[in-house]
C-alpha cells in the first residue's frame, strides 16, 4: 500500500485542516496516510475537533507555527526529517506556505519520490511590500522545482501562480478544488435558524449580517465597519452585524469600531448593532440565523465561508478577489465589487436588505455548490493525481 506524508502548517479553522482532515480519513484503503501539522495560534480557534470527529490522530509539531523563526523552523524541519525516515512515504504533500517550505526540502532532500504542495492561498499581493513581497516570490519559485505537482484550488489561482506571478510552470500545475462535506449546513435549517436567533436576540423583523473569517487586515474588518457606519443611515430596515471570528487585530478593530461611535457588543446579553461573537464551531447553525453573509477580502485562495453560505442558501455581498468568481454565482448567489470600491459594496448590500425578494431568489441559487464542491469529487481527484504519480 503506498504511503502519504500529509503535512499542514497548523490545525486551525479554515479550509487546509477539513482538506487536509477528509484526504487523510477517506483515501484509504488505497493509501496510507500519516497527518501532521502546527500548533494553532492562540489567537485562532483550534481545528482539533475536527479530527476527532474523523477519528484521526495526528502527529504535532508545536515548533511548526505561521510566523518565520529559524530557530524553532530548523527544529520543526529536522523532526520532519525524522518522521520521513521512519515513516518511509511514496509521497510528501504539503498544505499552505510553512509546511509547504519546510515539508517539501525535507522531502526532496531525502530523496521522497513524489513531492507535492497545495497552495490554499498565497501572499503575492495585499499582504507585504514589493521587497518582502518579492522575496516570497523567489522562495516559491525555488521550492516549486523541488515539486514533483503544484495543485491550485481553482482556475483563477492556477492562472495567478503560472502566469501572473510566474511561481511555477503550466504543465506542473493542476486544479483540484477544495471539498467538504456540507450536508450539515441544508440539514434542519428552520430549527438551527430559531437557535441561533434566540441564544443572540435577534428579533424577526431584524435583518442578520454577518461576516466571517479571522480577524487579520487581509479581511479588511476596517472596510467593513467603514460599510456599516453608512448604511445604518441608509435603510429603514431593523438590522444587526455580526462579526464572527478572532484574531491578533481583534482590539484593533474593537477601537476603530469606537472611533465611528457605533454601538457593539461581544457578549449576548446585549443587542447591539455590531455584536463580535469570537469563533462559532456550529458555523452551519449561525449560518441558519444569518439573512446575509459578506466577504471584504483583499486576496483570497478559496473562500470557504462562502462556500458555507451557498450551501446554507444565503444570498452573499463580497469584493471581487482570487477564488471568489470560481465559487459564486454573480448576480445569482452574490453580488460583487471591485476591492477598495466602497460605494459599489454599500449598494450592494443595500440592495439585499431592502428587497426579501432578491434575498430569497439569490438562496434558491445556492444549490449548485453541492456538485462541485463535496468531499467525494476531492477525494476521487486527489487518488487519479496520486496513482499517475507513483
Amino acid at each position: 500500500m503506498p504511503r502519504v506524508l500529509r503535512i499542514i502548517n497548523r490545525f486551525n479553522l479554515g479550509g487546509p485542516t477539513y482538506n487536509a482532515a477528509y484526504l487523510t480519513k477517506y483515501m484509504s484503503p488505497e493509501f496510507e496516510t500519516l497527518l501532521v501539522g502546527g500548533m494553532h495560534d492562540e489567537t485562532e480557534g483550534s481545528s482539533k475537533y475536527i479530527l476527532e470527529n474523523l477519528g484521526i490522530e495526528p502527529i504535532i509539531i508545536p515548533e511548526m507555527k505561521r510566523e518565520i523563526n529559524f530557530k524553532q523552523d530548523r527544529i520543526a524541519y529536522k523532526k520532519i526529517k525524522v518522521i520521513i525516515k521512519e515513516f518511509k512515504p511514496d509521497i510528501v504533500h504539503t498544505h499552505a506556505s510553512k509546511a509547504g517550505a519546510l515539508g517539501r526540502l525535507a522531502a526532496h532532500q531525502l530523496g521522497v519520490k513524489a513531492v507535492i504542495h497545495t497552495f490554499h492561498g498565497h501572499v503575492f499581493h495585499s499582504y507585504f511590500g514589493k521587497v518582502k513581497t518579492l522575496f516570497y516570490k523567489q522562495i516559491e519559485r525555488f521550492l516549486a522545482k523541488k515539486s514533483t505537482k503544484i495543485i491550485a484550488i481553482s482556475e483563477i489561482q492556477k492562472k495567478e501562480l503560472t502566469i501572473e506571478h510566474k511561481i511555477c510552470s503550466v504543465d506542473k500545475t493542476c486544479v483540484i478544488p477544495l471539498g467538504f462535506d456540507l450536508s450539515k449546513f441544508k440539514d434542519n435549517q428552520l430549527e438551527k435558524r430559531e437557535t441561533f436567533r434566540n441564544e443572540w436576540k435577534i428579533e424577526e423583523n431584524e435583518i442578520a449580517i454577518g461576516i466571517i473569517g479571522r480577524l487579520v487586515p487581509i479581511k479588511d474588518h476596517h472596510f467593513f465597519i467603514d460599510v456599516i457606519d453608512e448604511i445604518k443611515d441608509k435603510t429603514s430596515k431593523n438590522i444587526r452585524f455580526f462579526i464572527i471570528g478572532d484574531g491578533e487585530h481583534k482590539q484593533e478593530i474593537i477601537s476603530y469600531v469606537n472611533e465611528k461611535k457605533l454601538p457593539y457588543s461581544e457578549s449576548r446579553e446585549n443587542s447591539k448593532l455590531i455584536t463580535f461573537t469570537s469563533w462559532i464551531k456550529e458555523i452551519d447553525i449561525a449560518n441558519a440565523g444569518l439573512d446575509i453573509i459578506c466577504l471584504c477580502s483583499k486576496n483570497e485562495g478559496t473562500p470557504v465561508s462562502l462556500i458555507e453560505a451557498q450551501s446554507s442558501l444565503k444570498p452573499i455581498v463580497s469584493t471581487r478577489v482570487g477564488g471568489i468568481n470560481n465559487v459564486v454565482l454573480e448576480n445569482e448567489t452574490a453580488l460583487l465589487s471591485n476591492v477598495g470600491d466602497y460605494q459599489a459594496y454599500v449598494s450592494n448590500l443595500t440592495s439585499l436588505i431592502e428587497s426579501e425578494t432578491l434575498r430569497e431568489s439569490f438562496s434558491t441559487a445556492g444549490n449548485h455548490i453541492y456538485e462541485k464542491y463535496t468531499y467525494h469529487r476531492l477525494v476521487k481527484e486527489m487518488k487519479a493525481l496520486y496513482h499517475s504519480l507513483i
